[in-house]
């Protein structure tokens, strides 16, 4: 096929070929997909209905729910579909909205545990500044930018993909749209441009990661110091399911995406794109609310609530 305009859709990489895994897969992305709904549902009711809640973490915290769920929407359903329906086209549109709403969603939490880690910097190194600093102009502000970067990246790379021409086919080696697997498609020579403009956001996302381990050797130290067990304890358990949550989404990515080209397989290639794209919007909430005995009251006084309603 000489160029992208030759086709109206591409071929996306099936999770199986009998019909009995294509409903097992279909079974097991579903029970996924509503335990991300759920998870990150409830998190986001409860901080938006629980007024002690309302303060900049948990703030925060419901722009990451939102994210994670936005994330998982923007590639689960499609696949599902496709093993349901015994199909793996994905329409030339609908594999450039993917590309635009995953990397939009993807960058705007990377740049929101950013924020996150700044603000967990704020509350226990300089808490007499905090709430001058963390006002609630200034983590809307933040907020807005996090979701605003995301939005520029993702328009810049999702225009400069789909600007080069694809020569290769249009068959995609993963399960859903992404913009490695598109520039595989493309002539020779022509996805440099890409290439640069993806190797400029490394090196902003590499600024954020210094950023967040200088914040987090600067919130151990603070840590450490304080005199009391017990206010040592309660200044890591709101640390630490935030370190669990950065570390799990950046750990999954780097594996797929700075593995040896000699590991790279198709199957291992997927597996690895279900571990950074799944798994963190499913398993974030349960992170999140297992050491952290506010957001456990409130979610579970909503979950009393909405099973008084029904009886």
């Amino acid at each position: 096929m000489s160029n992208s305009s030759s086709f109206n859709e591409f071929l996306l990489l099936a999770f199986a070929d009998t019909r009995e895994l294509q409903l097992l897969h279909f079974s097991l992305f579903l029970g996924i997909y509503l335990a991300a709904l759920l998870g990150n549902g409830l998190i986001i009711t409860a901080v938006t209905c629980d007024h002690r809640l309302h303060t900049p973490m948990y703030f925060f915290l419901l722009n990451l729910s939102i994210l994670d769920l936005s994330l998982i929407s923007t590639t689960v359903p499609k696949s599902m579909a496709n093993s349901l329906w015994d199909t793996r086209a994905i329409s030339y549109l609908g594999c450039a909205a993917q590309i635009f709403f995953f990397f939009f969603f993807i960058s705007a939490e990377y740049y929101l545990l950013t924020i996150m880690a700044y603000d967990r910097y704020i509350a226990i190194c300089k808490p007499l500044h905090y709430e001058t600093l963390m006002g609630n102009r200034a983590c809307v502000k933040m907020a807005v930018a996090a979701w605003a970067s995301g939005f520029l990246y993702s328009v810049l790379h999702t225009a400069n993909t789909f600007s080069i021409p694809l020569c290769q086919g249009n068959v995609v080696d993963q399960f859903f749209c992404e913009i490695p697997q598109i520039l595989k498609l493309s002539c020779s020579d022509s996805y440099l441009r890409e290439v640069g403009l993806l190797v400029v956001s490394v090196c902003l996302s590499l600024g954020c990661f210094i950023f967040i381990v200088l914040s987090y050797v600067q919130i151990f130290t603070a840590v450490l110091r304080i005199p009391s067990e017990q206010g040592r304890h309660k200044a890591f358990s709101t640390c630490l399911p935030h370190l669990a949550v950065f570390s799990l989404f950046l750990s999954t990515v780097i594996f797929a995406y700075l593995k040896p080209p000699s590991l790279s397989s198709p199957a291992l290639d997927m597996v690895l794109t279900v571990l950074y794209s799944v798994v963190p919007p499913t398993v974030n909430p349960l992170i999140y609310s297992m050491r952290n005995k506010e957001l456990q009251d409130a979610v579970r006084k909503l979950i009393q609530l909405l099973l008084f309603q029904h009886q």
